[in-house]
């Protein structure tokens, strides 16, 4: 509405009355506690990835090391974070082919007010997927902690969001291929620590042990790295409902309970096995509980949940003493978040049932036909995770060498040079 060239000073109040109309319209659909919600638990799940991984990292490795080990952890997550912006989001949650998103959400050019179906924005629907992200790619440095480059993890990294992350997402929460054969996964069970988890083991496999692996130089540390990624999962399986309702209280509910079950589940079987319990065992088993309840945190009931969790810590303890000598995981991401993931994905589907507390399955579905979806799901994502970084990882060895020299690793990673720290980029 134009306003008239005699009264200009009516100009603000004409076009406060001419544009209202389309604004107060959003806001009758909108929800902005639910916009409140999402954006808080990104924050949740930010300080699980950032804080607690960083020190749960730190603390499980040589004091020698420590800080670049933590290190890697803040550089993969600044360049992540930069990455899921200009390409990742648009490659998994563009509208393209059932492969991969397309081109449209570029440098997060076309984000609607209101996502489509729900009550919060674009923008923090992709702020809580970035957090997502972030923690997915920060678990991988732990895994080949003290024995590869700070720059060529960095790369890998980044290659990895782009090549196997993000395709992974779009398969199973972008409209995929997944998605559309019924593959079914509430908070990354699958997309993020199956996903993760299968590509920590292709680097382990590739990269190799370390010289010599000596024990945690600060459990305290390790254990107050977990009990923040604790907490902050209440952000992952409370956020993804994507608003504050009856749901992500459940969801956060269940995934304390299954990481409760989780925690005693590796004390018993730590104790069983070797006859005594390490600190370790309770924050180890937890997140391994949370790592598989991720799967279906709202949609089973609370002893379903405990289940869930006690049996994938089960998994994952056995999984660590029968690859303890095949392969050298510095901070157990595969047994615990692959292996757990992995459980948690399977037993989404008996628990999902009404009969044992669920939510049930959606009109269609069968408990045959929901099975033989999650098994196709766990094949493929394993495959192309365990592929994809293989892959990125050899090829990326070919341009810069993977690993630091024998001697730096005997000596530490962390050098020191007139009391400031350094750092071999090659």
């Amino acid at each position: 509405m134009k306003p008239f060239p005699a009264l200009p000073f009516l100009a603000p109040a004409l076009m406060a009355a001419a544009i209202p109309q389309q604004a107060l319209a959003q806001v009758a659909v909108a929800d902005s506690g639910d916009t409140g919600w999402v954006i808080l638990c990104s924050l949740l799940v930010l300080l699980a990835a950032l804080p607690g991984l960083v020190l749960r990292h730190a603390g499980l490795v040589n004091v020698r090391s420590a800080l670049c080990v933590a290190t890697h952890g803040l550089v993969v997550a600044a360049l992540v974070s930069l990455l899921w912006g200009m390409a990742g989001y648009s490659l998994a949650y563009a509208p393209g082919s059932g492969w991969l998103g397309g081109g449209g959400h570029l440098l997060l050019a076309n984000m609607a007010a209101l996502r489509d179906g729900l009550t919060v924005p674009d923008s923090a629907f992709a702020l809580f997927q970035m957090a997502l992200a972030i923690l997915a790619a920060c678990l991988l440095p732990g895994a080949v902690a003290e024995r590869v480059r700070i720059g060529w993890m960095a790369t890998f990294a980044a290659l990895w969001l782009l090549l196997v992350y993000a395709p992974v997402v779009h398969w199973v929460w972008g409209g995929g291929w997944l998605g559309g054969l019924g593959v079914m996964d509430f908070s990354g069970a699958l997309v993020v620590h199956l996903c993760a988890g299968f590509s920590a083991l292709a680097l382990l496999l590739i990269v190799g042990r370390r010289q010599a692996a000596t024990a945690s130089h600060a459990p305290v540390l390790g254990l107050v790295g977990g009990a923040l990624i604790w907490i902050g999962w209440a952000g992952i399986v409370g956020g993804w409902v994507l608003g504050a309702t009856d749901d992500a209280a459940t969801a956060i509910l269940n995934g304390h309970f299954a990481a409760c079950a989780g925690a005693l589940g590796w004390m018993a079987a730590e104790r069983f096995a070797s006859g005594r319990v390490t600190a370790m065992s309770v924050i180890s088993g937890a997140l391994a509980g949370l790592a598989a309840i991720s799967s279906c945190a709202a949609l089973v009931g609370m002893g379903g949940a405990m289940v869930i969790g006690l049996l994938a810590a089960l998994v994952a303890r056995i999984g660590k003493a029968l690859l303890a000598r095949r392969i050298d995981d510095a901070t157990d991401v595969f047994v615990i978040h692959g292996l757990g993931g992995l459980t948690g994905t399977l037993l989404l589907v008996p628990f999902v049932l009404p009969a044992l507390g669920g939510v049930g399955f959606a009109a269609g579905i069968s408990l045959s036909s929901a099975f033989v979806a999650q098994l196709i799901g766990i094949a493929m994502v394993a495959l192309w995770a365990m592929v994809g970084s293989a892959i990125i990882a050899l090829i990326l060895s070919a341009v810069v060498p993977a690993r630091i020299s024998a001697q730096q690793e005997t000596d530490g990673l962390d050098l020191m040079q007139l009391g400031q720290q350094s750092w071999d980029f090659r």
